[in-house]
């Protein structure tokens, strides 16, 4: 069965939000619809619509005038096997000591790397990305230079491929949040499959906002792989979670970005150790001054 999608861009998150609404009302409705916010300081937004039926052009010509937005571009998906395309593309992936990998490729692991697994079915935070991948480069220096993180919180989690790498090293208290339950559920299926039940504390939270993660504090190590506006928001919450002396690795930032980050988090006294560059990405580790 063919999919179609409808993608607009326009100013401002109201207008947007607006669009994404009434396009509910088109016939044939869509099957899903993702509002979001261009990562480029423009303040576009975009708005896409995912139909199984061929979408009413006309409609969407109507909405893209009355809010003015660009044009929809509308486009005609093939059909594909999504899981099986995404196991072709995603090869196992080291990042120092750790080793990310689907269980279609198990056979693949070394002996003397330290084994993630993760399913190409729930493939946001696999390590391919620059922004996972730098975290996890990130925390292995970390470990190299004889870092122990006692608390590690990992906020915004996705997959917690994160959170799970520092339990395989560290005996402590890992804890995952995201604002997302479904991430939770994620996250506690990759537990599983990891026969790691039970050692990261997995729960659905906005920010810090879960009394788990007040109770914990303050942590050793604080991971936040998101992006740029909510780590910029977050500044004062980090800091105030971490310790002295304690670490904060941040990525999620495309690399113009990293410079307004970088400044931010100084100004709540946690300063910049290294800076990585993967592709398009920036990995920022930093430390708390006490």
């Amino acid at each position: 069965m063919p999919t179609f999608t409808a993608l607009t861009t326009l100013t401002g998150k109201a207008a947007a939000e607006a669009l994404g609404e009434a396009m509910e009302r088109l016939t044939p409705e869509p099957t899903g619809l993702g509002v979001f916010e261009v990562e480029d300081d423009s303040g576009l937004w975009e708005v896409g619509g995912y139909f199984l039926e061929t979408p009413d052009e006309a409609g969407l010509a109507l909405l893209a005038k009355m809010f003015d937005a660009q044009p929809f571009v509308i486009s005609e998906l093939p059909e594909t096997d999504w899981v099986a395309h995404v196991r072709r593309e995603l090869a196992p992936v080291e990042a120092g000591r750790f080793f990310v990998y689907g269980s279609h490729d198990a056979d693949k692991v070394p002996a003397d790397r330290i084994p993630l697994l993760i399913e190409a079915a729930m493939a946001f935070g696999t390590g391919h990305h620059g922004t996972t991948l730098g975290c996890l480069k990130a925390l292995d220096k970390l470990i190299t230079d004889g870092f122990v993180g006692h608390k590690v919180a990992d906020i915004g989690c996705g997959t917690a491929v994160l959170a799970m790498a520092a339990a395989r090293v560290w005996d402590g208290q890992i804890l995952a949040s995201d604002i997302d339950q479904v991430a939770v559920e994620v996250a506690e299926a990759n537990l599983k499959a990891n026969d790691m039940e039970g050692a990261v504390d997995c729960m659905e939270a906005a920010g810090f906002d879960a009394p788990a993660l007040a109770e914990a504090a303050p942590f050793d190590l604080i991971f936040a792989n998101i992006l740029k506006g909510p780590l910029v928001a977050l500044a004062p919450d980090v800091a105030a979670h971490l310790r002295d002396e304690g670490y904060a690795i941040l990525s999620g930032l495309l690399n113009d970005q990293a410079e307004e980050v970088m400044t931010v988090y100084a100004q709540n006294g946690i300063n910049l150790v290294e800076r990585t560059s993967i592709g398009d990405w920036t990995t920022l580790l930093l430390q708390k001054k006490g």
